[in-house]
């Protein structure tokens, strides 16, 4: 953030705890540190508006912050790890999820059937078509921003659970690394690789993880925005030697 004079965005939850409104998830924030760093803007403070989606099968808009008007492009910065509801979460989910309103994340979750925050789990999609909907709204968000989105995927403390579960897994394996593409296609699946490739040792067990994605169908979300046109699964892996800092 201070090398691109940026700003961390956030929207509002669509669950209860310490995000699921303005005020408190701007205390969080300050909690963490993050306003000793740069502005934090929560971008569904004042509204939302809809984003046009290509794949209509579920959503017929993309719901976002407001705020998300006021900057022209976007780093999307994730740390990839597991997810109890979608298998794994890497830049596509942070992409779709994150970028969404509290309204938006409850319309993703039903996949289409509610954008009310309180009935939302009473109307959750079924699982294939709440990952598509993941999909089509990471879709959204690349399509407003044209060519100005770098993706970066962050893979340590690689836990079954992700950071928004109040009492996460502890992680089984060894940090792998941090990958970037101009792809988020490209970046997740190059990161689910990584994860399947893992050998299992002690103290480096990659086999809850791989479990995790496999029970949520996570692998679907990747292969439909492929399907879609919002990437490609292929990929090259360039390794950078670490620069010398005088």
């Amino acid at each position: 953030v201070r090398k691109v004079n940026g700003t961390i965005v956030e929207c509002n939850t669509a669950y209860g705890g310490k995000r699921s409104s303005t005020a408190a998830h701007m205390q969080a924030a300050k909690d963490h540190g993050f306003l000793d760093i740069a502005r934090v803007d929560i971008m569904d403070a004042e509204g939302e508006f809809h984003l046009p989606v290509k794949d209509r099968e579920h959503l017929q808009y993309d719901i976002v912050g407001d705020h998300l008007k006021n900057y022209d492009f976007m780093i999307n910065l994730a740390h990839f790890k597991g997810h109890a509801m979608g298998g794994f979460g890497g830049v596509l989910k942070n992409q779709s999820i994150g970028v969404a309103s509290a309204a938006g994340k409850a319309y993703i979750h039903s996949a289409g059937k509610t954008q009310d925050v309180s009935k939302v789990w009473d109307n959750l999609g079924e699982q294939d078509a709440f990952l598509e909907s993941m999909a089509a709204s990471a879709q959204a968000v690349a399509d407003y921003f044209g060519d100005k989105i770098l993706y970066i995927n962050v893979m340590n403390n690689l836990s079954i659970d992700c950071d928004c579960d109040a009492h996460p897994h502890d992680p089984e394996m060894k940090d792998i690394g941090i990958l970037a593409s101009l792809d988020p296609v490209a970046l997740d699946q190059a990161c689910l690789d990584l994860v399947h490739a893992v050998q299992p040792s002690e103290g480096n067990n990659s086999k809850p993880l791989i479990e995790r994605i496999k029970s949520r169908n996570g692998q679907h979300t990747v292969d439909h925005a492929e399907r879609i046109g919002l990437g490609t699964r292929k990929y090259e892996l360039k390794e950078l030697e670490p620069q010398q800092t005088v």
